[in-house]
């Protein structure tokens, strides 16, 4: 079909099943053929901050989105990490087009919270709600790290039916992945800035990849107000709420990914066994983004490529 030059794009010229599903590539072929010519390509991002209001808390999330016609991947990074652990989808081939949203937690990077005291997972999975609705998202692919991951999975679980399929980067979903997040029980301090001083030195001397790298930037990207409330609610929902039957509960697609240095999760071969795709990650521990970062962006492109055919393996 000959291209119309002065047809208009909207979202709605293309059907709603392959805006969820297909590839960028497939879609632009698409949308080229039916006559539509001006499909907006940036691979770029944007930079904003957001004002929200939580639980009567004054919020302003610092947040990197890209528009597009595809169903959008939405990431929640993981303590003492920022948005901009995936500001590189813009430079990754397999995403080319693909719409996506990243922000910073309250407490964490460039977003300010009025009251620090308060925050926790479920405060940031109300945080994460409004996002969404900011944004307009209804359905979407869910990335989510750690503190992000464990957050992911209450609101995966919450809303089940709009999640299209959901990574799970060592998110906690046992209580023996608590090995940051219970140095809060283990090492007790009153003092919020002696207990993250002492966190960061910990970090800093732990035999894993990227540790001290992790350690170098933590008093950047976290307030140490953010701390123990983080900490004490991954505990304890690590501990009493039954997080892996949440995540085996859940209908969609879903990837465990982990550090090969963390190959001895206990849990490994249960969760594979109930259908959840394995990711190991090489010359990798807790941090993929930082340690094997090519590696982190092709699972994860070959795991939302292939959760259009129903396909489950480990790699």
């Amino acid at each position: 079909m000959k291209a119309l030059p002065n047809q208009e794009f909207t979202e709605h010229s293309i059907p709603l099943k392959l805006r969820a599903w297909l590839p960028a590539t497939q879609v632009r072929r698409y949308l080229f053929a039916q006559g539509v010519n001006n499909v907006p390509s940036p691979e770029t991002f944007t930079h904003v901050q957001l004002p929200l209001t939580v639980e009567g808390v004054q919020l302003n999330v610092a947040a990197l989105h890209r528009d597009g016609v595809l169903a959008p991947i939405v990431f929640l990074h993981g303590f003492g990490s920022t948005k901009e652990d995936y500001a590189d989808i813009v430079q990754q081939p397999a995403f080319a087009g693909r719409p996506f949203v990243a922000y910073d937690a309250p407490g964490c990077g460039e977003s300010q919270c009025s009251d620090l005291s308060r925050i926790s997972i479920p405060f940031l999975l109300q945080t994460a709600l409004q996002v969404l609705e900011h944004f307009g998202i209804e359905r979407f692919h869910l990335v989510g790290h750690s503190m992000g991951g464990l957050t992911a999975l209450m609101l995966a679980h919450q809303f089940p039916s709009r999640v299209l399929s959901f990574v799970d980067i060592e998110g906690n979903i046992a209580p023996e992945d608590c090995f940051l997040s219970r140095q809060i029980v283990d090492y007790p301090s009153n003092d919020p800035e002696a207990f993250f001083a002492a966190f960061i030195e910990r970090a800093r001397h732990a035999p894993a990849y990227a540790s001290a790298l992790y350690s170098a930037s933590l008093r950047h990207k976290v307030r140490a107000g953010a701390v123990r409330g983080i900490f004490q609610s991954m505990v304890d929902l690590s501990d009493n709420a039954d997080l892996m039957g949440k995540f085996l509960g859940l209908k969609c697609p879903r990837m465990f990914m982990y550090g090969e240095q963390n190959a001895s999760l206990s849990y490994l071969p249960h969760i594979q066994a109930e259908g959840v795709r394995l990711a190991s990650i090489p010359d990798c521990g807790h941090f993929p983004m930082y340690s094997n970062p090519v590696a982190m962006w092709q699972q994860i492109a070959d795991f939302q490529a292939s959760s259009l055919t129903g396909r489950v393996w480990s790699s």
